[in-house]
């Protein structure tokens, strides 16, 4: 449960013994930090039930369920993990958090029944290896568990 969470207000590459200022939380880590029971979210001064902060964030994020059990699988085995968009995927997964190491891994979560052109693969691949990261699919099952697909790529 330790580790790095959310984007301190006005330092961008912080140093983890020099956060002391507000964080902003993703939607997904204020839910899982809810669930974790280790903060309480409010909204006009009313606690927010996480039954409340579900239906919150399927309306905000995309495939929010699938998302976050990828999120979660990562996270409970103590990754840290951030929002992929400047990489044009889900997540950008750290062994130790921004500002103290790279990403190793871009992380795109699919659905299990959906098609993946070869098109994809490659521009996957191509961005992966220009940021010299691993690219992941992530699928999720229903039962929480996910499967993942990294991509090498290599010359012969």
């Amino acid at each position: 449960m330790e580790g790095y969470y959310g984007k301190p207000i006005g330092i961008s590459k912080p140093k983890l013994n020099e956060i002391n200022v507000p964080l902003i939380l993703d939607l997904i880590e204020g839910f899982y930090l809810l669930q974790k029971s280790k903060i309480k979210i409010y909204k006009d001064k009313k606690s927010v039930t996480e039954e409340e902060m579900l239906e919150i964030c399927r309306k905000e994020h995309h495939n929010f369920d699938k998302k976050y059990t990828v999120y979660r699988n990562f996270r409970d085995k103590g990754y840290i993990v951030n929002p992929g968009i400047k990489f044009g995927c889900d997540f950008a997964v750290y062994q130790k958090g921004p500002g103290i190491d790279h990403a190793p891994y871009l992380v795109q979560v699919y659905n299990r029944n959906e098609l993946i052109s070869s098109t994809d693969i490659v521009l996957a691949g191509r961005l992966a290896t220009t940021v010299r990261k691993q690219f992941i699919l992530a699928i999720p099952h229903g039962n929480g568990d996910v499967d993942y697909l990294a991509l090498d790529w290599w010359k012969a």
